[in-house]
């Protein structure tokens, strides 16, 4: 029995501020413990209303872990909460469930009690609710809530009295939280005690819970992907809660999406993966904001009968606008869960929701970042027949902002050929903007006519004239196949290299110049050199050789060291193996370009390889037909005619494949060498194409080619693949050319 009598009385001089602050704290505290004790309540608090009367304020919490710490801080008078509403009514409020998620994601409560609020009030004057929750199951009856709202009256008469002796009645900065451990204990029997906490100890399983749920947050806060937020799903909330899986979907177009899964979750994935969101009653429920347990044990509508079922749970993902989703958990057994297991699990549930949703917006603004990015470099590299070309583009692993990186291959009269990497400095809109706005002058001035250096004058004054904060580096080679003579221009960026053979790798020296946008520079003078027929140019952005341990040059010279180990290497492949050999993805803190160049030598044109293009336009169906038709003159004209089927057929899936799955302009590129020819066929879509034979899923035959095209290609090419080219994918063919047939 708590003595209400125990509390000092006082004379009406005023009291002291921090004596009165004391006082009205011990007052709000024996109130609390009041509560909890004549109730049979799981916590309690005392709300107080602000300064301005606009909201409710946690003065005091008391109670057990883990209720005590799902009772909200604060909330506006208009919330939907019971502590809310017995103010606005000034009667004891009951709350039911709301009927809809359509409301402020903050007021869903998940929460496995019922709560309780009685307005403290006096005839002239309210100052605020008390509240008392309890197990979901535990109703109030009558005579409870006439309880609680004597005990609230009583406080009401107490706290009116210190406001008449000068105390302020207005609740602290943060609420003061008190332990009450009763007979009644939020943490009930589990079903596994002893993973739980110390059987016997009074509140042993509440700080095992509390602790993982700690160690729950400090993960998710440092989760940058989904890979890291169901590595923290297993080892904190499936270990705690023995779940035998867990799927995470988010819902889009009323349907729902898996974002996130583990466990055995293969069946689930595939019943749910763009099943519609409402077809199910439980995840019906939850996207409503209702948490759902099922028990186990019994037959379920829509499940096998007579085979027991596991527990499971559906539970709302909420991130900062909406119920995003759901997060579906099957136990290892049927048991039922306690309560404290049901808060400590909404309690981990909640803060999945913001960490999906920030996951997933980084991940979109990083797509959109990269697709910008991909639409400002080129769709195909221009080649000619002494001199071929590969490039990729890397994104920064650190950051979802667009990047200023570009490269370009412009093709000349006479067989000259302008080869470009640049690098416009920051990671912004305003990178990418003046990033177009210097490429579009490098290719302009270039096709006038003018020289490597007049090229990077005019660019650098044009630059400096638009007004920009920002400076580029550029670094161009004017390459004439006709005789290797290559002229290397540099504004202020790393050296090209060359790999010639028999020879060590070795810098295409030249002036390093200034960046692009200085004010009234000094003239950009440039040096010629000239290569060795079979040689390989390698130009770069500072990002493929970001390391705090190695020097740039040197990194660079080992990146494309590392491809002449490799006998008879195609350029394509040089280049995904270069990539191969860069710092990992997590570890790259800015976007990189790679451009690579074999120059063939400077024999007659005829022994050069042959080079011919093809362009359809999307949708153009009729395309494959010309395609296929281009393929049979370019071979027939070239004494290949034996190869024609073959190449026909191939040309004809490939071209399909990318105008329906890809939905854009298709180009081709066909390349014939001594003793082999090489199709390449190129489309905006970044994803690669997936022979329908490889998956053994649902979700991923949605994503394969349709019908056996790939298995054809993979049947009748010598050697295929695929990699990303400026803006979207190239996938490459190779056939051998007949030993009769070979020059």
């Amino acid at each position: 029995m708590i003595d209400r009598k125990s509390t000092a009385q006082h004379s009406p001089e005023s009291i002291p501020a921090q004596e009165g602050a004391e006082e009205l704290l011990s007052v709000l505290c024996i109130a609390v413990r009041e509560t909890t004790y004549r109730l049979n309540a799981m916590a309690s608090v005392v709300y107080l209303l602000s300064e301005d009367r606009s909201e409710l304020r946690a003065a005091v919490i008391g109670g057990d872990v883990p209720a005590a710490f799902m009772i909200p801080e604060r909330m506006t008078m208009n919330a939907p909460y019971a502590s809310a509403r017995a103010v606005q009514t000034g009667t004891v409020v009951v709350p039911s469930a709301p009927e809809s998620a359509e409301v402020d994601p903050s007021y869903i409560s998940l929460s496995p009690f019922t709560v309780v609020s009685a307005p403290v009030m006096t005839d002239r004057d309210c100052f605020g609710s008390l509240t008392a929750i309890r197990l979901e199951s535990g109703e109030y009856e009558a005579a409870e809530r006439a309880q609680l709202k004597k005990i609230s009256g009583d406080l009401a008469r107490d706290i009116a009295s210190l406001e008449l002796h000068g105390i302020k009645i207005e609740p602290s900065q943060i609420p003061v939280a008190i332990p009450i451990v009763g007979e009644t204990s939020a943490v009930g029997p589990t079903r596994n005690q002893l993973s739980r906490g110390m059987p016997g100890v009074p509140g042993s399983a509440s700080m095992s819970y509390m602790y993982q749920l700690r160690h729950f947050s400090d993960l998710l806060n440092r989760a940058t992907n989904m890979g890291d937020v169901m590595n923290a799903v297993q080892s904190c909330l499936m270990s705690t809660f023995d779940a035998r899986s867990l799927i995470l979907a988010s819902i889009a177009e009323h349907r729902l999406w898996v974002v996130g899964h583990a466990g055995a979750t293969d069946q689930m994935v595939k019943e749910l993966h763009g099943s519609k969101a409402h077809g199910h009653a439980s995840i019906a429920q939850a996207l409503l904001g209702h948490p759902q347990f099922l028990r186990g044990g019994i037959d379920r509508p829509g499940h096998q009968k007579g085979v027991t079922e596991p527990a499971s749970a559906y539970l709302p993902l909420i991130g900062s606008q909406h119920v995003m989703g759901t997060c579906c958990i099957e136990f290892a057994s049927a048991g039922r869960l306690s309560v404290a297991e049901k808060a400590v699990l909404m309690m981990m549930t909640g803060l999945l929701g913001p960490t999906v949703e920030r996951i997933e917006q980084n991940k979109n603004r990083k797509a959109l970042a990269e697709s910008l990015q991909r639409s400002l470099l080129p769709h195909m590299l221009s080649d000619l027949p002494r001199l071929t070309t590969a490039a990729r583009y890397l994104a920064s692993a650190v950051t979802a902002e667009v990047g200023g990186d570009w490269y370009d291959v412009i093709k000349l009269p006479n067989g000259r050929i302008v080869l470009v990497v640049g690098d416009v400095e920051g990671h912004a809109i305003d990178s990418a903007v003046t990033m177009a706005q210097v490429r579009s002058a490098v290719v302009a001035y270039a096709i006038e006519g003018h020289h490597p250096s007049a090229i990077l004058d005019r660019t650098s004054r044009l630059l400096a004239e638009l007004g920009t904060e920002l400076l580029a580096t550029c670094c161009i080679v004017l390459c004439n196949t006709a005789d290797g003579v290559s002229e290397v221009c540099l504004a202020g960026h790393p050296a090209p290299l060359v790999s010639s053979p028999g020879e060590p790798i070795r810098l295409l020296h030249a002036p390093p110049n200034v960046p692009l946008g200085i004010t009234n520079p000094l003239p950009y003078r440039a040096q010629e050199h000239v290569l060795q027929p079979q040689s390989v140019l390698m130009l770069y952005s500072d990002g493929l050789t970001d390391t705090e341990t190695t020097d740039p040059i040197t990194s660079a010279r080992a990146l494309l060291g590392s491809g002449r180990r490799t006998a008879g290497i195609s350029l394509e492949a040089l280049a995904d193996h270069i990539l191969v050999q860069v710092s990992q993805p997590h570890e790259r803190r800015d976007d990189a370009v790679l451009l690579l160049a074999r120059y063939e030598g400077v024999g007659p044109v005829e022994n050069m390889p042959r080079t011919c293009e093809f362009h359809i336009h999307r949708h153009d169906l009729r395309g494959v037909n010309l395609a296929r038709q281009f393929v049979d003159e370019r071979l027939r004209c070239w004494g290949l005619a034996d190869l024609s089927d073959d190449l026909q057929l191939i040309v004809s899936e490939i071209t399909t494949n990318s105008l329906i799955h890809a939905g854009s302009n298709v180009h081709l590129r066909l390349r014939a060498f001594p003793d082999h020819i090489r199709l390449e066929v190129s489309d905006t879509s970044s994803n690669p194409p997936i022979p329908s034979g490889f998956s053994l899923t649902e979700e991923g035959r949605a994503q394969t080619e349709h019908g056996r095209g790939l298995v054809i290609v993979d049947a009748l090419a010598r050697t295929w693949n695929t990699y990303p080219n400026g803006r979207g994918k190239t996938v490459w063919i190779e056939l051998d050319i007949p030993q009769t047939h070979r020059t």
